[in-house]
Order: C-alpha cells, then sequence, then structure tokens
C-alpha cells in the first residue's frame, strides 16, 4: 500500500461564533519569505483570564435550548421539567456575574493548537497560567486543587493552579484553543474500558453499553452531554477523545471511516444510545426521560489486540468554550448573555412540597421524616452542618482516638459540600452539593456513634448506605445537583466556619437554610429510590 497521511481528526468546519477581545498583542512579522504570527504573552494571559471568567458565568445557547426542550416535552416527568428549570433559574443568577453557576468551579483545563508559523517567545503555559490565576483570585471561584507534600499531606494550593495545559504543534499562523473547567462529579464519571474484537458486533456492543450506562447514575448532575469513543491507537488517545466529544469540539467531524484511520461520527448509534439512556428511565436526577441531552459516538482505529472504549460526561454545569489568535486579534466564543429567554412564563406544575423543620431535636426529625416514602419532595428550613471529604477523615481520626464524635454530627443533619467564595454583600457564595458517594465509607460508622443521621447531598449511594440507614433509622436526601447559585442566592440566610478552618473550603461550616429543595432518597426502611429504579 503506498503512503497516505492522514489528519487522524480531520474537523471539516468551525461554524462557533466568536467575539473579539482585542486586536492588540498580535502582529504579522517577516523571516525571510515567511510570515509569522508574532504574539505578546500578555495576549496568552488575557484569553485565558477572559475564557475563564465567561466559562464560570454563562452556558451555551445550545445547552440552555436543551434544558428549555425537556420542560417543552410532553414525555419528560414533573422530576425533570423541575430539575431543568431549575437549572435554567440557576444560569440567569450565575450570568450576573457574582455567583458561578457551580460552587464546584473546576480543575482549569486548556488545549492548545499551535501553528508552525506563530512565535511567542515564551514558556506559553506560564502565561495561560497567569491568566487561570488572575481569574480565580478575582472572581468568586474556589480553589479545589490540593497538591500533595508527601505521599498522603496535601494542602490547597490556594490559586487553583496547577492547571492541565496540553499544547500542539499544526500547520498554519493562527492558535486555536478549547478552554474547559472539569468539576470531579463529572470528571469522577469518565470510563475506560479494556475490551476485544468481541465487542464490535450489534448485540454485544448494545448490551455492554446497557450495562455501563447504569453505572453513570446521577453524581455528576445531569442531564448529561455523554460521549463514547470507541477505539484508540492508546487508552491516554481514547481518553483524550472522550473529553473533547463531550465539549462537542468533535461535532464537526466525518460521519464515516475511510481506510487511512480518520476518526468519525456515528450518528446511528449516537441515536441507539440516546434511546439506551431515555429508556434507563434514570432522568434528570430523580426519574424519567432525560438522563442525558445528547450523545456523541466517535469511532477510532485501533490496535488489532486492543479495542478500548471510554465514557465520559459534560454535566449541567457545561463549561466549555473556544478561543483563537489570528493576524486579526483575539477571540473567544460567544456565550448566552440572557439565559432567562430560556425559562418559561410559568414554572412547570409539581405537588406541593413537605416542609421539615431542621431546628427539632434530631429523634423529631427522623420520626417527621419517617412518614413519607422515598421520592418525596421536601423544604428544609434550619440548621444545616457542611461537611465533606476531608472533614469526614478527621472526624474518623478523632472516633478512632477514643474522643466522642463531635454533638454537631449528631445533633444536625450533614450536607456535603464546599462552597465558593462569598460574593461582597451576600450571606454564601454558590453553594451546591457534591457526590454523595465518596462519604458512603463513613455511614455505618458514624451512625453507630449516633452522627449522620440525616445526609444531604447528590447523586446515588451504595447499598451499603441503604443498610445502614435501616439499621439506625437514618435518611440520605438528594438535592439537585447544578444549581448552586440560586441556592446560594435564595436559600441560604448564613454561613458560619465551626471546625477546622485551616481546610479552607472543606472546613465543617454551619449554615441556615429556608425552603432547601431536596428529595428523600433512602429512608429508614431500607428502601432506596435509586436501587427501586434499577430493579
Amino acid at each position: 500500500m503506498d503512503f497516505r497521511y492522514q489528519d487522524p481528526y480531520p474537523i471539516q468546519k468551525d461554524d462557533t461564533v466568536y467575539k473579539k477581545l482585542t486586536s492588540d498583542y498580535v502582529k504579522v512579522e517577516k523571516l525571510g519569505d515567511r510570515e509569522i504570527l508574532s504574539i505578546d504573552p500578555k495576549g496568552l494571559e488575557l484569553l485565558a483570564e477572559e475564557a475563564m471568567a465567561d466559562v464560570s458565568f454563562m452556558l451555551r445557547s445550545s445547552h440552555l435550548e436543551s434544558l428549555k426542550r425537556i420542560i417543552d416535552d410532553p414525555e419528560a416527568t414533573d422530576n425533570d421539567r423541575f430539575v431543568a428549570y431549575n437549572l435554567l433559574q440557576n444560569a440567569a443568577v450565575a450570568v450576573e456575574g457574582a455567583l458561578p453557576s457551580c460552587q464546584d468551579t473546576g480543575t482549569a483545563i486548556v488545549m492548545g493548537k499551535k501553528g508552525e508559523n506563530v512565535y511567542t517567545g515564551v514558556d506559553d503555559g506560564e502565561f495561560l497560567s497567569r491568566g487561570i490565576y488572575n481569574t480565580y483570585q478575582k472572581r468568586n471561584l474556589r480553589y479545589s486543587q490540593v497538591v500533595p507534600l508527601t505521599m498522603f499531606d496535601e494542602k490547597n494550593s490556594g490559586s487553583n493552579l496547577p492547571a492541565q495545559i496540553d499544547i500542539y504543534a499544526k500547520k498554519g499562523d493562527y492558535y486555536e484553543f478549547l478552554f474547559l473547567t472539569k468539576g470531579g462529579g463529572s470528571a469522577n464519571k469518565t470510563f475506560l474500558y479494556q475490551k476485544t474484537k468481541s465487542l464490535l458486533n450489534e448485540k454485544s456492543l448494545e448490551e455492554f453499553i446497557k450495562d455501563k450506562i447504569s453505572d453513570l447514575g446521577t453524581a455528576a448532575c445531569p442531564p448529561y452531554h455523554l460521549a463514547l469513543v470507541i477505539g484508540g491507537t492508546s487508552a491516554e488517545a481514547n481518553l483524550a477523545a472522550v473529553k473533547k466529544a463531550s465539549a462537542k469540539y468533535y461535532d464537526n467531524l466525518p460521519t464515516e471511516g475511510n481506510e487511512a484511520g480518520q476518526a468519525f461520527r456515528d450518528l446511528e448509534w449516537e441515536a441507539k444510545v440516546q434511546k439506551i439512556c431515555q429508556e434507563s428511565a434514570i432522568g434528570a436526577q430523580f426519574g424519567g426521560k432525560y438522563l442525558t441531552h445528547d450523545v456523541r459516538v466517535i469511532r477510532l482505529p485501533r490496535h488489532a489486540a486492543s479495542c478500548p472504549v471510554g465514557m465520559g460526561v459534560s454535566c449541567s454545569a457545561d463549561r466549555n468554550i473556544k478561543g483563537k489568535i489570528t493576524k486579526e486579534g483575539i477571540f473567544l466564543e460567544q456565550l448566552e448573555q440572557d439565559p432567562k429567554k430560556f425559562l418559561p412564563a410559568t414554572p412547570p406544575h409539581l405537588e406541593e412540597a413537605v416542609e421539615i423543620d431542621l431546628n427539632k431535636p434530631m429523634p423529631e426529625i427522623l420520626a417527621e421524616l419517617s412518614k413519607y416514602p422515598v421520592k418525596t419532595r421536601l423544604k428544609l428550613n434550619g440548621t444545616l452542618i457542611v461537611a465533606r471529604d476531608i472533614a469526614h477523615a478527621k472526624i474518623k481520626e478523632i472516633i478512632d482516638s477514643g474522643k466522642p464524635m463531635p454533638e454537631y454530627f449528631k445533633n444536625h443533619p450533614i450536607y456535603y459540600a464546599g462552597p465558593a467564595k462569598t460574593p461582597e454583600g451576600m450571606a454564601s457564595g454558590s453553594f451546591g452539593p457534591t457526590t454523595a458517594g465518596r462519604m458512603d465509607v463513613y455511614v455505618d460508622e458514624f451512625q453507630s456513634h449516633g452522627g449522620s443521621m440525616v445526609m444531604l447531598a447528590k447523586g446515588n449511594r451504595s447499598k451499603d448506605v441503604a443498610d445502614a440507614c435501616h439499621k439506625y433509622g437514618g435518611f440520605y436526601l438528594g438535592s439537585i445537583g447544578g444549581p448552586a447559585a440560586i441556592l446560594a442566592k435564595e436559600n441560604i440566610v448564613s454561613v458560619d466556619v465551626v471546625d477546622f478552618p485551616e481546610l479552607g473550603m472543606e472546613a465543617v461550616r454551619k449554615i441556615e437554610v429556608k425552603d432547601f429543595p431536596a428529595f428523600i432518597i433512602t429512608d429508614d426502611k431500607g428502601n432506596d429510590f435509586f436501587a427501586d429504579l434499577a430493579h
């Protein structure tokens, strides 16, 4: 066979709508017969700073249109519509620029493709990192990065750095970028499966996908933009394609393969996988049709002995934004500035929620919750204790040392969360729930000591949690994952640190809430909404 070079990912067009940031920082210089695009590194800093700011507070119009379609769909469940409506409300609050759309303002990720005729004269990663640093310092974003000092000792970096920056070489005289902020919830729902040729038939692939969709659950704040990548010259290539596909970066790939091995979208399987997701009935967090907005299926070449399969999501905080630098200037993708236009005139109808007074003694709270079945919608009023991963580890250290569990862990429900910075004049920064499953390992032991009797977070949990709640009379309540800005604006009255202040966003806090929305997911009788749904 004759030599043939194939662009592995032949993106056929870029239909992104860009806004121009500036004509500064770029100039064209001659080097012999070549024209060189010379970029002042300050231009990289500016682009990264603006990209991180926009993507933290605004979303793509297409994403918001997808939420509106859920509300308009007669086949959507009431819970689907309730979640979609809350997410649109949240977007309308976040776009004001004070409260980011999600409290987990993510790991900053930059993918750049740098033309051979582009010159900066610096380590581009340093100046992109400077721009990221600037935004996280100036805006009400959360520092989520922890850095290792030893194998087991870590501390928060205090800047949200380091960022993940990957820069590739390409032909041309322009520089293109994809910026993402990836929260822990959606990042943790990226899966790699090492399969073989035996998967590549209709029946086996469909059975595999049905099985793996259940692994997604709701912990990463659906509805999702789901990416499924089959093949890849390596596991690393597969997962890199998953991330870019979930950000719609590969939407304009060809839709068929060729003998040189080009990547392509399989539209037939995208429709099949979307149908599988809808029929799973997991829905937009609390049952229904809309686990996913849409699906991208990308087929790649592979080694004959390997068939990597990757699956990942972009969550309800669909934070992806493109940028470019050309001889005309510096450009950034235009995100939606008026999300309110997607809201319906009236909210979706729902049955009235049950009000729960969290300031009653814990036995009375448990007795009240015990009156209602799983899936009951609640409005919570009163005191919550906020504690997440490191705080739970600290509490366990206290118990292991023979000391009693702190009383606040026994007297109040525990909200798994970690806030973004508090804007001036507000009671709280963005403050949505984190993934419940990471705390599953603590539940049985903590409930045996009288703590964690009512837990509030997002997503499905293990059978061990249902067993512990049945044994000790506890409850797990689910909160909507995603609308962190509107929760801060409308439902959180006050926030005070009560323990471990040195942990930053992981410190234990006491918050007062009003009409805080939640659902009973796991009850004191061993019932579990998500387990029941799976059967």
